[in-house]
């Protein structure tokens, strides 16, 4: 089995007594449950999103609200609560945790519990059911550093009329495949290609490749509506790095000159080797550029945010 994951973070401690918001209530971890007839615990009929804690500010707050109501839209999941009541609530539980940065936060909303245990979402008649979990949260140092093994997968990424890849569904089971296929082919996580074989994604993250000064990435067609992932194409385009959203190959990615990973948890996570075959030289100069871009982008976007408060 793998030693690491895009996700993994330093051993902290307090994270075994952290409260939780279920439902509008802060409870401990231990006693934070749902029903067994929740829909998103029945059949992954739900919305998640993953933002990080920067001096008490959600970075890049509006861009993952867009994209969440925007899923609870497209799928007839109706709440109560506007942008500005999921700060609150989010707020309310960092505040009780005693966080204010090297912070995650899991926004999980699902169709609520269900009257029967079927699927019908006419069934789920309760309200929707909202979870927050914030943990004290700061990036592995090691894979941060030394960087991530993948291995490409059967598993691919779906059409978007199967299950559109935009979606931050709680329906994550071709992504958990893809990453026991990862996992068994002895690497730390899964590449995954398109419906017609050019590659796509992780199964966690956005994933970029650099050749000769050019950044690539997919067209965008069947990978994961990333905030980071369009922050970083944002970030080339307005600072002169080439990028390219295109088709590309396996045989492309192997001869990269380096290779990264996207996301809201490690923003940018370097690529180790991929199918055993190393990445470049090990030396990183975009991938470092577009991180030390995206660290300011980040402390602008969280001072911006402090000064709406204040007006």
């Amino acid at each position: 089995m793998t030693d690491q994951t895009t996700h993994d973070a330093e051993a902290d401690a307090r994270n075994d007594d952290i409260l939780i918001w279920v439902n509008g209530a802060l409870v401990h971890k231990d006693e934070a449950k749902v029903s067994v007839y929740d829909s998103g615990f029945m059949l992954g009929d739900g919305m998640w999103e993953g933002m990080r804690l920067y001096d008490g500010e959600w970075a890049f707050f509006d861009d993952h609200m867009d994209r969440l109501f925007n899923s609870l839209k497209s799928v007839s999941l109706r709440i109560d609560e506007g942008p500005d009541d999921i700060r609150a609530l989010l707020d309310q539980t960092a505040r009780a945790n005693g966080m204010t940065s090297d912070a995650h936060c899991r926004l999980m909303i699902t169709r609520g519990r269900k009257a029967k245990p079927f699927q019908h979402p006419g069934l789920s008649r309760f309200g929707p059911t909202i979870v927050a979990i914030v943990e004290h949260s700061k990036p592995s140092e090691n894979v941060q550093s030394q960087g991530i093994r993948l291995a490409t997968v059967p598993q691919v990424r779906g059409l978007p009329m199967s299950q559109d890849a935009k979606y931050n569904s709680h329906s994550k089971l071709n992504c958990v495949i893809a990453c026991l296929q990862a996992e068994q082919a002895g690497a730390d996580e899964a590449l995954m290609l398109d419906p017609h074989g050019f590659v796509n994604t992780t199964n966690a993250c956005n994933f970029f490749i650099v050749r000769k000064g050019e950044v690539w990435t997919s067209t965008g067609d069947y990978c994961m509506n990333g905030v980071t992932r369009q922050k970083v194409i944002d970030l080339c385009r307005a600072d002169g790095i080439p990028v390219l959203e295109k088709n590309y190959s396996l045989y492309e990615a192997y001869g990269a000159d380096e290779a990264f990973l996207t996301g809201t948890f490690g923003a940018q996570t370097p690529v180790a080797e991929i199918d055993g075959k190393s990445i470049g030289n090990g030396e990183r100069p975009v991938m470092m550029r577009i991180r030390a871009l995206y660290k300011r982008l980040v402390a602008e976007n969280v001072a911006a945010q402090k000064a709406g408060r204040k007006a």
